[in-house]
């Protein structure tokens, strides 16, 4: 079995359990992509399993198609993932953030994140990450990055680039970008948790 079909399969049973056995009383991370040819795909599946690692938080893992405006609204945190296009996001992502309601900053203090796949190194990853993070940042979402500084807008891959392209498969992204990814779903998972006791407290 790949490890692209055991993400998926973990990616979408694990949240149906979450709730059956928790209930509603768990943060909710969604991870929302768009995906032409498998590779922002395979990212995102990395990310919801670097937030499901915490064990604590119920995650969504759905495309941009499939991704709802009620998604949005019950999410206390999400993570969005494009290919990247002419150093921009690719145009169903805008579609789908253009989505979001605006009125009454629905979304507002909700955590958000980017992740990114590009064909190579240099080729606008941080512009596109930037993207979402700044239209995040106008409905009132508070934005992290990576856990360190090589991941500061988020994750991010390179999929054609030698020497990341080499052998690769359609599809098929480096291990190296995989663990960003992992990296980045656990902190936002993490800050979620912590952002929400806070808030619980008050």
């Amino acid at each position: 079995m790949s490890r692209c079909i055991r993400a998926t399969t973990f990616a979408i049973l694990i949240p149906l359990a979450c709730g059956q056995l928790f209930g509603q009383d768990r943060s909710t991370v969604l991870v929302v992509y768009y995906s032409m040819e498998g590779h922002t795909r395979a990212m995102a599946e990395a990310v919801a399993k670097g937030a499901q690692s915490s064990g604590r938080v119920t995650v969504k893992l759905l495309s941009v198609e499939q991704a709802t405006t009620e998604d949005v609204l019950t999410a206390d945190a999400i993570i969005v993932g494009t290919p990247v296009h002419n150093a921009n996001v690719a145009t169903p992502v805008q579609q789908f953030i253009n989505r979001w309601p605006f009125e009454g900053a629905p979304l507002r203090d909700k955590i958000g994140a980017a992740f990114v796949t590009a064909g190579g190194i240099s080729a606008g990853e941080e512009l596109a990450q930037l993207n979402i993070l700044h239209s995040m940042l106008i409905f009132g979402m508070v934005v992290v990055g990576g856990p360190d500084w090589q991941s500061a807008f988020g994750a991010s891959a390179v999929t054609m680039e030698q020497p990341f392209g080499r052998g690769q498969k359609k599809g098929e992204v480096d291990e190296y970008f995989f663990k960003k990814g992992e990296a980045l779903g656990k902190r936002v998972a993490d800050l979620t948790l912590k952002w929400r006791s806070v808030h619980q407290n008050k």
